[in-house]
C-alpha cells in the first residue's frame, strides 16, 4: 500500500470508525495456522478473527437459541451483515449422546425446515454448512461437559477426561476437509483449582490441553487449538479462563507445531466486581493488567491471542469505560486488522443474563448501541468456501460468560 492510500486509509477509519471491506479472495482460505502473533491463511495472508458467540447447544436445548422464533440461515445473513466474520458455537458433551435431539426449533410458515428431524449434531452440521456458504468461519467450543452448568475442569465424575478426548476426536473427524471449522476452544473458563504449570496431571490444564490438542491434531492436524487461560497464576486471580501469566514460561506445546492460539476472557461490573473496576486510576490501569494476564503473549510475538468472550450490558457508566477500553486495546495496528488480537464478542443472544446480547429481546433488532463500540475492531469477512470476502464492517454487539 501506498502512503498516501495509507493515509486515506486512516483517515477513513478516523473519520467512520471501520475499515473498508477487502477485495474478494485476498485472505482466509483454506485451514489456518500461526506465525510468531499472527494467524495466517493457506495462502499466507494474514487474517483476523472479529467474531460473535451464538450459544445454546451447551444448554438443556442441545441447539442455538433463537430458532424458536427465527430460521437458522436468516439468522446466520443477519450476523454476517452485522460485520462479525467468525461464529464461537458453545456445545456440551451432551450432543454426542444418541439420540440427543434439539428442542425449541420453530418450523412454521416453512422456517427451519430443513432442520426437521435432525439430531443436535446434524443441525449444528446445517449451521457449519450455511456459515461457509455466506463467507463465516466457525470456531467449535467445547463450552462444558454436560447441560447442567459450567465446570472448573475439563472433566467430571460422569464426564472423564477420556470421553473429552474421544469427543474432541469425533468433532475434528467430523469436520475434516470442511476448513469453514477452522479450530477447537478445548475447554470453556478453566478456574480453580485448575492450575498452569503445576505438574499434577489431575488439575494442570496446560498438561490437559496438550493432551486434548494432540487428540484433535491426531484426527486433524490442519485445525488450530484454541486454549484459555485459567483463574489464578502464583496467587493471582481474575477471570476465569483469563489468566495466562504461565505460558510464557509453561508454553502449549503440540505435536503439530504453528496451531496453539491462546484465549483470554474478561468481563465488567454486570458480569462480576473486580478490584481494578474501583481503583483511582481506572482506565488508565486495563492496559497494565491486560498485558499481565494475556497481553504480553501478542505484544512480545510469542502466539496469538484471541479474546474468545467480553462483554457487558452496558448499564453502569464504569461498564462503558471499560468496554471503550478494551476495544482501544485491541484496535488494529496493520491495514486490514491482520496483526491483531483477534475477538469474538459475547454474544449474539438476548438471552444472556449478565451481558445480554447483540439483538434485542425480540430476537430480530441490533441494539445498535451496543454494536457501535466494536465498529473499529471489525475485519473483513471470508468469502464463500473459506476464500476471502467482502463482509460488511459496519458495528457489531455483546459477549457473556455462560
Amino acid at each position: 500500500m501506498g502512503v498516501v492510500a495509507a493515509i486515506l486509509l486512516a483517515l477513513l477509519v478516523a473519520v467512520t470508525g471501520t475499515a473498508p471491506a477487502r477485495a474478494a479472495g485476498t485472505a482466509g482460505a483454506g485451514y489456518w495456522h500461526t506465525s510468531g502473533r499472527q494467524i495466517l491463511d493457506a495462502n499466507g495472508n494474514s487474517v483476523r478473527i472479529a467474531g460473535i458467540n451464538w450459544f445454546g447447544f451447551e444448554t438443556d436445548n442441545h441447539v442455538v437459541h433463537g430458532l424458536w422464533s427465527r430460521d437458522y440461515k436468516n439468522m446466520l445473513d443477519q450476523i454476517a451483515a452485522t460485520g462479525y466474520n467468525t461464529l464461537r458455537i458453545p456445545y456440551s458433551d451432551d450432543i454426542f449422546k444418541s439420540g440427543t435431539m434439539p428442542s425449541s426449533i420453530d418450523f412454521s410458515s416453512g422456517k427451519n425446515a430443513d432442520l426437521q428431524g435432525l439430531n443436535s449434531l446434524q443441525v449444528l452440521d446445517k449451521i457449519v454448512d450455511y456459515s461457509g456458504q455466506i463467507g463465516l468461519k466457525v470456531i467449535l467450543d467445547r463450552h462444558r461437559p454436560d447441560s447442567s452448568g459450567q465446570s472448573a475442569l475439563w472433566y467430571t465424575s460422569s464426564v472423564p477426561e477420556s470421553t473429552w478426548l474421544a469427543n474432541l476426536k469425533s468433532m475434528a473427524g467430523r469436520y475434516a476437509n470442511n476448513p469453514t471449522v477452522v479450530g477447537i476452544d478445548l475447554h470453556n473458563e478453566p478456574h480453580d483449582p485448575a492450575c498452569w504449570g503445576c505438574g499434577d496431571t489431575t488439575v494442570d490444564w496446560r498438561l490437559a490441553a496438550q493432551r486434548g490438542g494432540n487428540a484433535v491434531l491426531s484426527v486433524n492436524p490442519d485445525m488450530l487449538i484454541f486454549v484459555e487461560g485459567v483463574q489464578t497464576y502464583n496467587g493471582d486471580s481474575t477471570w476465569w479462563g483469563g489468566n495466562l501469566e504461565g505460558a510464557g514460561t509453561y508454553p502449549v506445546q503440540l505435536d503439530v507445531a504453528n496451531r496453539v492460539v491462546y484465549s483470554a476472557h474478561d468481563y465488567a461490573t454486570s458480569v462480576s466486581n473486580q478490584p481494578w473496576f474501583s481503583d483511582p486510576s481506572f482506565p488508565s490501569n486495563m492496559p497494565g493488567i491486560w498485558d499481565k494476564h494475556w497481553g504480553y503473549l501478542f505484544k512480545n510475538n510469542i502466539a496469538p491471542v484471541w479474546v474468545g468472550e467480553f462483554g457487558t450490558t452496558l448499564q453502569s457508566t464504569t461498564d462503558q469505560t471499560w468496554l471503550k477500553a478494551l476495544v482501544a486495546y485491541l484496535r488494529p495496528t496493520s491495514q486490514y486488522g491482520g496483526d491483531s488480537f483477534q475477538w469474538t464478542f459475547w454474544c449474539w443472544n438476548p438471552d444472556s443474563g449478565d451481558t445480554g446480547g447483540i439483538l434485542k429481546d425480540d430476537w430480530q433488532t441490533v441494539d445498535t448501541a451496543k454494536d457501535g463500540y466494536l465498529a473499529s475492531v471489525k475485519a473483513p469477512g471470508f468469502g464463500s468456501g473459506g476464500g476471502g470476502g467482502t463482509t460488511d464492517t459496519t458495528a457489531p454487539t455483546a459477549p457473556t460468560g455462560l
